[in-house]
Protein backbone atom coordinates (compact mmCIF):
# COMPACT_ATOMS: atom_id res chain seq x y z
CA UNK A 1 0.00 0.00 0.00
CA UNK A 2 2.81 2.17 -0.08
CA UNK A 3 3.58 1.89 -3.33
CA UNK A 4 0.27 3.22 -4.03
CA UNK A 5 0.51 6.30 -1.58
CA UNK A 6 4.42 7.19 -2.92
CA UNK A 7 2.54 7.42 -6.17
CA UNK A 8 -0.43 9.51 -5.47
CA UNK A 9 2.01 12.06 -3.66
CA UNK A 10 4.32 12.07 -6.53
CA UNK A 11 1.47 12.49 -8.95
CA UNK A 12 -0.71 15.65 -6.50
CA UNK A 13 2.86 17.07 -6.03
CA UNK A 14 3.48 16.86 -10.12
CA UNK A 15 -0.11 18.05 -10.96
CA UNK A 16 0.67 21.13 -8.48
CA UNK A 17 3.55 21.94 -9.82
CA UNK A 18 3.23 22.03 -13.47
CA UNK A 19 -0.32 22.48 -13.95
CA UNK A 20 -0.26 25.77 -15.30
CA UNK A 21 2.25 25.17 -17.61
CA UNK A 22 0.60 22.04 -19.00
CA UNK A 23 -2.33 24.09 -19.49
CA UNK A 24 -0.76 26.72 -21.69
CA UNK A 25 0.25 23.84 -24.25
CA UNK A 26 -3.00 22.95 -23.91
CA UNK A 27 -5.15 25.88 -24.54
CA UNK A 28 -2.33 26.88 -27.44
CA UNK A 29 -3.07 23.63 -28.98
CA UNK A 30 -7.32 24.07 -28.37
CA UNK A 31 -7.65 27.86 -28.47
CA UNK A 32 -10.19 27.35 -26.12
CA UNK A 33 -9.86 27.34 -22.14
CA UNK A 34 -12.64 24.50 -21.46
CA UNK A 35 -10.98 22.35 -24.14
CA UNK A 36 -7.66 23.12 -22.72
CA UNK A 37 -9.09 22.05 -19.08
CA UNK A 38 -10.59 18.99 -20.58
CA UNK A 39 -7.64 17.94 -22.78
CA UNK A 40 -5.54 18.21 -19.70
CA UNK A 41 -8.03 16.39 -17.36
CA UNK A 42 -8.40 13.57 -19.85
CA UNK A 43 -4.39 12.87 -20.35
CA UNK A 44 -3.91 12.98 -17.15
CA UNK A 45 -6.22 10.58 -15.75
CA UNK A 46 -4.93 8.51 -18.51
CA UNK A 47 -1.42 8.81 -17.64
CA UNK A 48 -2.56 7.84 -13.71
CA UNK A 49 -2.61 4.07 -13.67
CA UNK A 50 0.88 3.96 -15.33
CA UNK A 51 2.54 7.40 -13.02
CA UNK A 52 5.28 4.98 -12.34
CA UNK A 53 5.99 4.64 -16.35
CA UNK A 54 5.87 8.49 -15.86
CA UNK A 55 8.36 8.46 -13.84
CA UNK A 56 10.35 6.73 -14.71
CA UNK A 57 11.29 8.40 -18.03
CA UNK A 58 13.96 11.14 -18.82
CA UNK A 59 11.26 13.92 -18.02
CA UNK A 60 7.92 13.70 -17.05
CA UNK A 61 6.73 17.04 -17.92
CA UNK A 62 8.11 16.27 -21.86
CA UNK A 63 5.74 12.99 -21.56
CA UNK A 64 2.78 14.38 -20.19
CA UNK A 65 3.60 17.61 -23.01
CA UNK A 66 3.69 14.70 -25.58
CA UNK A 67 0.87 12.94 -23.89
CA UNK A 68 -1.21 16.36 -24.54
CA UNK A 69 -0.06 16.32 -28.16
CA UNK A 70 -1.01 13.21 -29.07
CA UNK A 71 -4.21 12.95 -27.47
CA UNK A 72 -5.19 16.61 -29.39
CA UNK A 73 -4.19 15.22 -32.75
CA UNK A 74 -6.20 11.96 -32.25
CA UNK A 75 -9.32 13.89 -30.98
CA UNK A 76 -8.69 15.96 -34.16
CA UNK A 77 -8.55 12.75 -36.28
CA UNK A 78 -11.36 11.27 -34.81
CA UNK A 79 -13.68 14.27 -35.46
CA UNK A 80 -14.11 14.97 -32.27
CA UNK A 81 -15.14 18.64 -32.12
CA UNK A 82 -13.88 20.80 -29.38
CA UNK A 83 -15.38 23.99 -28.20
CA UNK A 84 -14.15 27.38 -29.72
CA UNK A 85 -15.63 29.92 -27.34
CA UNK A 86 -13.57 33.16 -26.85
CA UNK A 87 -11.91 33.46 -23.80
CA UNK A 88 -13.29 36.04 -21.49
CA UNK A 89 -10.53 38.83 -20.42
CA UNK A 90 -10.15 38.90 -17.00
CA UNK A 91 -10.16 42.24 -14.78
CA UNK A 92 -7.62 43.87 -13.42
CA UNK A 93 -6.22 47.05 -12.36
CA UNK A 94 -3.03 47.45 -14.72
CA UNK A 95 -3.23 48.16 -18.28
CA UNK A 96 -2.52 45.23 -20.53
CA UNK A 97 -4.42 46.72 -23.26
CA UNK A 98 -1.47 46.34 -25.67
CA UNK A 99 -0.25 42.69 -24.41
CA UNK A 100 -4.27 41.58 -24.58
CA UNK A 101 -4.03 42.53 -28.26
CA UNK A 102 -1.14 40.90 -29.69
CA UNK A 103 -2.05 37.83 -27.38
CA UNK A 104 -5.14 37.97 -29.46
CA UNK A 105 -3.38 38.62 -33.10
CA UNK A 106 -1.07 35.21 -32.28
CA UNK A 107 -4.38 33.27 -31.15
CA UNK A 108 -6.21 34.68 -34.31
CA UNK A 109 -3.56 33.33 -36.48
CA UNK A 110 -2.41 30.11 -34.45
CA UNK A 111 -5.87 29.38 -35.13
CA UNK A 112 -5.66 29.61 -38.96
CA UNK A 113 -2.82 26.56 -39.24
CA UNK A 114 -3.64 22.84 -39.43
CA UNK A 115 -3.68 21.23 -36.25
CA UNK A 116 0.02 19.53 -36.86
CA UNK A 117 0.94 23.01 -38.15
CA UNK A 118 0.23 24.56 -34.69
CA UNK A 119 1.78 21.70 -32.80
CA UNK A 120 4.67 21.89 -34.25
CA UNK A 121 4.80 26.30 -34.31
CA UNK A 122 3.82 26.23 -30.51
CA UNK A 123 6.59 23.28 -29.42
CA UNK A 124 9.15 25.43 -31.61
CA UNK A 125 8.41 29.00 -30.29
CA UNK A 126 6.61 29.07 -27.17
CA UNK A 127 9.01 25.89 -25.70
CA UNK A 128 11.84 26.26 -27.85
CA UNK A 129 12.60 22.73 -28.50
CA UNK A 130 14.91 21.68 -31.66
CA UNK A 131 13.50 20.29 -34.57
CA UNK A 132 14.46 16.17 -33.05
CA UNK A 133 12.15 16.92 -29.56
CA UNK A 134 9.22 18.36 -31.71
CA UNK A 135 9.64 14.91 -34.39
CA UNK A 136 9.54 12.94 -31.65
CA UNK A 137 6.54 15.16 -30.06
CA UNK A 138 4.86 14.87 -33.50
CA UNK A 139 5.38 11.17 -34.67
CA UNK A 140 7.30 12.23 -37.21
CA UNK A 141 10.43 12.57 -38.95
CA UNK A 142 12.78 15.23 -38.05
CA UNK A 143 12.16 16.71 -42.15
CA UNK A 144 8.62 16.58 -41.50
CA UNK A 145 9.06 18.38 -38.67
CA UNK A 146 11.32 21.11 -40.54
CA UNK A 147 8.42 21.24 -43.40
CA UNK A 148 5.27 21.69 -40.81
CA UNK A 149 6.99 24.58 -39.02
CA UNK A 150 8.23 26.27 -42.08
CA UNK A 151 5.07 25.95 -43.94
CA UNK A 152 2.88 27.13 -40.72
CA UNK A 153 5.52 30.48 -40.85
CA UNK A 154 4.36 30.89 -44.71
CA UNK A 155 0.77 30.51 -43.94
CA UNK A 156 1.63 33.14 -41.23
CA UNK A 157 3.42 35.76 -43.17
CA UNK A 158 0.79 35.45 -45.87
CA UNK A 159 -1.68 35.93 -43.47
CA UNK A 160 -0.05 39.10 -41.60
CA UNK A 161 0.59 40.77 -45.30
CA UNK A 162 -3.30 40.77 -45.85
CA UNK A 163 -4.81 40.94 -42.72
CA UNK A 164 -2.87 44.10 -41.24
CA UNK A 165 -5.15 46.61 -39.83
CA UNK A 166 -4.22 49.83 -41.85
CA UNK A 167 -4.46 47.98 -45.24
CA UNK A 168 -0.80 48.35 -45.59
CA UNK A 169 0.57 45.32 -45.29
CA UNK A 170 3.14 43.88 -43.26
CA UNK A 171 5.77 41.23 -42.71
CA UNK A 172 6.67 38.37 -40.24
CA UNK A 173 10.20 37.62 -39.44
Amino acid sequence: MKVVVAADSHFAEFVEQHTDTLLTTAYLLTRDRTAAEELLQDVLVALYPQWQKVLAADSAVAYVRRSLVNRFLNQRRRGAELPLAELPETGSSRDFTVSVADREQVRRALATLPDRQRAAVVLRYYYDYPDQQIADALGCRIGTARSLISRALAGLRAGATTDTPSGTGGTLR
